[in-house]
């Protein structure tokens, strides 16, 4: 079955008005956004915010329920078969078979798919040496370390040659020096021309990966764009401070002069500017004096994706909450 004409648009990702429920609770609502031809694209937020749900009826492993979402020109609810023949995925978990070393992980996947033989064990030669497991090709998959199970499920889902790969909290258990090892496999495999469709909570990840990010949060797309424009939208800079008392602070510094939003914290209170924050810092810290209010504390940088994150949800990322929407329906559902 040919790709419909919405092909020609060059979007790899085509997802309208897409909705997902688990009872009463919606776990995606309503959202639509594209995926260009060769794009890093992520979505980023905290655990329960929709990002698996998405991923999970995009792949066609959940039913659409409501919208429109296509791939490579493929309506998953139309087109299942053609949908799944054009992506690869790497889940959360680990799916590997322990009792299978990392050439038959690989050789086994390509039987699936139905591979020629020659093609086959090309393919194979060719994506050991892009995950850096040349040398582990024989090893049991239960003796190989996380980073490298991770890499060998990265390899299993590009065997096929997918036009999409999706990675759903790839890095996801990693230590940090593996997961920037992770990112360098990522990026190379989007230069063989994959485009990739990424899921994270990490805020560094979704920063240093991505073309376009767009953060999720209650089954909402709050904002979308690249990760200068996102940090562009926040103003110049970013002043964090620490007073001996923070409410009295900010409520002082509401309205006072290039002073875009205030923004609670942990111990403090960010600041953000739409001027130079060395020319803004000394007018700030006069007019606490004045009141009489300490600071303990003083910080400027330029915004990042956590305080892009802060700005537009109104909270720092939940990773407190480790258990998926589902799971929790599920839970609720027995008592």
């Amino acid at each position: 079955m040919e790709p419909t004409a919405r092909w020609a648009t060059e979007d790899m990702i085509l997802v309208e008005n897409l909705e997902h429920a688990y009872g009463d609770f919606k776990a995606v609502d309503g959202i639509s956004f594209s995926v260009k031809k060769g794009e890093i694209f992520s979505f980023l937020g905290p655990n329960g915010a929709g990002k698996s749900t998405a991923i999970n009826v995009l792949i066609t492993l959940l039913p659409l329920q409501k919208g429109k979402a296509m791939i490579a020109g493929y309506d998953v609810t139309r087109n299942p078969q053609q949908v799944r023949e054009s992506i690869g995925i790497v889940f959360q978990d680990i799916t590997l078979d322990r009792e299978m070393t990392v050439w038959e992980m690989l050789e086994f996947h390509g039987r699936l798919y139905n591979m020629p033989v020659k093609e086959r064990r090309e393919r194979i030669g060719e994506l050991l040496k892009l995950v850096q497991l040349e040398s582990k090709r024989d090893e049991f998959a239960k003796k190989l370390s996380g980073g490298m199970k991770r890499r060998l499920e990265i390899a299993r889902g590009l065997m096929t040659r997918p036009l999409v790969l999706f990675l759903d909290e790839p890095t996801i258990g990693l230590d940090p020096q593996t997961r920037m090892r992770m990112w360098e496999y990522i990026k190379g495999v989007n230069r063989e021309g994959t485009t990739i469709f990424l899921t994270t909570h990490y805020m560094d990840e979704a920063d240093q990966l991505s073309d376009r990010i767009s953060i999720i949060d209650h089954g909402k797309i709050v904002v979308t764009g690249t990760s200068w424009e996102l940090k562009n939208t926040l103003g110049h800079d970013v002043i964090y401070l620490e007073t001996d008392n923070n409410v009295r602070a900010q409520t002082l510094l509401e309205n006072f002069p290039a002073i875009r939003a205030i923004k609670p914290k942990t111990k403090g209170f960010n600041l953000i500017v739409t001027e130079d924050g060395t020319k803004v810092l000394p007018g700030i810290i006069d007019h606490l004096r004045a009141a009489q209010i300490e600071i303990t504390t003083i910080n400027l940088k330029k915004p990042s994706m956590d305080d892009v994150f802060v700005f537009y949800t109104g909270k720092e990322i939940r990773d407190e909450d480790q258990t998926p929407a589902r799971a929790r329906f599920m839970l609720s559902g027995r008592r």
